[in-house]
Parts: C-alpha cells; sequence; structure tokens
C-alpha cells in the first residue's frame, strides 16, 4: 500500500524557560538557562538542591480550578500543552470528524508527586485506617493525561500512552506518525509531560548518582560534552504537536511547519541505565530511522542530540554520530537543548522534536550552553560542530531528534522541510 505523507500543523510547549512555543523558541536560541534553586519542596538536605523547573504557570489558563484538583501536574501540562498545539493548528472541533482524531501522549514516570503525597498522607494517619483521595489512581498514572485530552475534545480515534523512560514522547510521536501514514486516523494529538521535582523523584535520582550536584552553579550546570559535566540537570514541563495527514490538512487550510519523514526504534540490552559505551543502540536507532525515511546520512543538516551532560551518555552518542554519519558527521550540526530546558524525561522527546522542528522552519540551530574555553574532554572529538554557546544560522532541510531511556529504549524522529 501507498503510505501517506505525515505534516505538523500545531505545537504546544510548557518549559523551564518558557510556557508557550514562542517564549521557549526565542529563550532556547538565546541560550537561556532554566535551572535554579528548588521551590517545589525544601531541598536542603538533599545532595542535588536544583533543578530546571516550570515558572509562574497558571493550570486555570486551560482548566478551571475544581477540573485542576482532579489532576497531577504532569497532566496539568498536557491539557495546557495539547490547548496551544489545537488552537495552533487551527482546528474546530465542530467542524472535523473527530471520529478520525486520535490521541497518543505519555510520561515516563507519572504522578510521581501524587503517589508520594497520598502514600506519606496514608502512613501519617495510618491508625485512623485506610483514607485516599478518590482521584489518587486516576491522578497518578501515566495514561491519564492522553485520556484526559480526549475526553475534553471529545476525540474518539486511538487513544494511549506510551512509556519508555527518557524516549517516551519521540515514541508518541512515533506511532502517530505510523498510524496516520497507515490510514488509521486523520489527525493524532502527540507528545508528553513530565512532573517528577519531587522528594521522591529528586531523592530517587541521587540514590543512583544520576544527577548534577553543582549547587553552587545551577544555572551551569547542565553541559553537555564538556569534561567538567557530572550528571543531568532534572526539569519537567510537556510539550505537544499536532500530526496530520497532508491531504487532510491541506484540505483545511492548515499551516504547515515540516514534514515527518521518518522514525527509529531500538533496544540497547545492555544495562539498567546506562547507554551502551560503544553507543550501539545509539548507531542502531538513527540508522533505522534514515532507512525508514529513505535518507541518506549526506541529507541530515541538524541533530537535536540527546545529550543529558552524563559522563557516559555524551561520549557514546558522539561515537554512535561518527559511525552512522561518517565523513559528513563534521558538516552537521549539533546540539543539546538539554542545557537550557534541563532533561524533562518522558516529555524530552516531544519538547526536543520542536526545537527540531522550529531549527528546521527558521533555519537556525540553538545552540548546546555552559561550554568554556579549556574544559575540553579527551574522548570527545571537538572537530564536531556542537554549536557551542551561540545559536548558529544555517540552512536546516532536515533535522533529526535522538531520545535514548533507561533500560535500553532508544528512539529517534526526522523532521523535513515541507515541499509539495
Amino acid at each position: 500500500m501507498e503510505l501517506k505523507r505525515v505534516v505538523v500543523t500545531g505545537l504546544g510547549a510548557v518549559t523551564p524557560i518558557g510556557n508557550n512555543v514562542p517564549e521557549f523558541w526565542n529563550n532556547l536560541i538565546q541560550g537561556v538557562s532554566g535551572a535554579g534553586p528548588i521551590t517545589q519542596f525544601d531541598a536542603s538536605l538533599f545532595k542535588t538542591k536544583f533543578a530546571c523547573e516550570v515558572k509562574d504557570f497558571d493550570v486555570t489558563q486551560y482548566v478551571d480550578r475544581k477540573e485542576a484538583r482532579k489532576m497531577d501536574r504532569y497532566t496539568q501540562f498536557a491539557i495546557a500543552v495539547a490547548k496551544q498545539a489545537v488552537e495552533d493548528a487551527g482546528i474546530d472541533t465542530e467542524d472535523v470528524d473527530r471520529d478520525r482524531i486520535g490521541v497518543i501522549f505519555g510520561a515516563g514516570i507519572g504522578g510521581i508527586k501524587t503517589f508520594q503525597e497520598e502514600v506519606a498522607n496514608y502512613t501519617l494517619h495510618q491508625d485512623l485506617g485506610p483514607k485516599f483521595n478518590p482521584f489518587f489512581i486516576p491522578k497518578m498514572i501515566s495514561d491519564i493525561a492522553a485520556g484526559q485530552i480526549s475526553i475534553l475534545y471529545g476525540f474518539h480515534g486511538p487513544n494511549y500512552a506510551t512509556c519508555s523512560a527518557c524516549a517516551t514522547s519521540t515514541n508518541a510521536i512515533i506511532d502517530a506518525f505510523n498510524l496516520i501514514r497507515l490510514g488509521k486516523a486523520n489527525v493524532i494529538v502527540t507528545g508528553g509531560s513530565e512532573a517528577a521535582i519531587a522528594e521522591a523523584g529528586v531523592g530517587g535520582f541521587n540514590a543512583m548518582h544520576a544527577l548534577s550536584t553543582r549547587n553552587d552553579e545551577p544555572t551551569t550546570a547542565s553541559r553537555p560534552f564538556s569534561a567538567s559535566r557530572d550528571g543531568f540537570v532534572m526539569g519537567e514541563g510537556g510539550g505537544c504537536l499536532i500530526l496530520e495527514e497532508l491531504e487532510h490538512a491541506k484540505a483545511r487550510g492548515a499551516k504547515i511547519y515540516a514534514e515527518v519523514a521518518g522514525g527509529g526504534l531500538s533496544g540497547d540490552a545492555y544495562h539498567l541505565t546506562a547507554s551502551h559505551p560503544e553507543g550501539l543502540g545509539a548507531i542502531l536507532v538513527m540508522k533505522n530511522a534514515l532507512e525508514d525515511a529513505g535518507m541518506q546520512p549526506e541529507e541530515v543538516d541538524y541533530i537535536n542530540v540527546h545529550g543529558t551532560s552524563t559522563p557516559v551518555g555524551d561520549t557514546s552518542e558522539e561515537k554512535a554520530i561518527k559511525q552512522v554519519f561518517g565523513s559528513h558527521a563534521y558538516e552537521l550540526s549539533i546540539s543539546s537543548t538539554k542545557s537550557m530546558t534541563g532533561h524533562l524525561l518522558g516529555a524530552a522527546g516531544a519538547v526536543e522534536s520542536i526545537a527540531a522542528i522550529l531549527a528546521v522552519t527558521h533555519d537556525l540551530v540553538p545552540p548546546t550552553i555552559n561550554h568554556a574555553d579549556g574544559d575540553d574532554d579527551e574522548e570527545i572529538d571537538y572537530k564536531l560542530n556542537f554549536t557551542f554557546n551561540k545559536a548558529q544560522k544555517r540552512e536546516v532541510n532536515v533535522a533529526l531528534s535522538n531520545t535514548f531511556g533507561f533500560g535500553g529504549h532508544n528512539a529517534c524522529v526526522l523532521f523535513k522541510k515541507y515541499a509539495e
């Protein structure tokens, strides 16, 4: 069968550097860090006392306060970005076939704050017997954001959540892409959200020595590809893309940001939390994405890398890029926007896909900030263009976004300039 073409017609973002897409993009290209001291709980006794928090988020812009109380913060972010994206796409919900519009929206962790609070409350008052909030389970489960979005709009198409740690929302985007090109839906609202800046989230990642502990200078703590990197900086937020079958988009006169060219999936089959040191899973996932898109490595202009600022992860991804792209690796632009947003866990893929799409739209590559002269790692090849510290103008016809998750889950997606 002939596969249908899939385009991006709407975007929504709530991030540590902006609560909508224009704010996010402007701060991204300006190299603004979203990191600062944790305000959501007292972190004074934690190894890591900072994170990339979403600032000044007002959920009542998107849903009334009574409904918001039934949602974990991660679902509130999801509703916000979905509303932004649907509005951006210009979808009139009264003038579309809602049976052909789906929602595939994921979270790597889900309602960890809700879970923590409910268990703590039970532990404190267990002598009174089990007393839990009736919304405990629907606030906590990681599929509920997808459900809430579909309920909000009455979208009856495919509806589910993906969960593959830090690859979660890239998986969601690829699933949405596949269903549309197979003719199973006209439009899918897709992406991911996360809100794990809580005692359990920060404490858990601290226990496995995954987070930076650069408490004296949080704004420069996320420093991918620098010798002094010491772990990732936790972020929170959400990203949403409206994927649409091309002819459906054209018929309603939708604006088109970019075309989805292909997606790749692979498994490291190596370690619970560490990337394969030689980047074997990363090599395979990028090759799979290129093959799916019918593209040669030389056609890619920009890679938004996973680039978490961890010692093993950054070096293994760099090795993988050189293996897949060969001499063309030195012609690519590469950047890690996690240097600004922190690591949004299950939401990372969606937010970083938005960055990749806007790089294609504007022919502008956002930077990798926080690299200082003399902070070079002998295992990193600095002949590669990591777009250190300043955005770079260049033609970006094709952009690739990499995401790699705990458990060895790898997903990457390719976006290209739309042409008739």
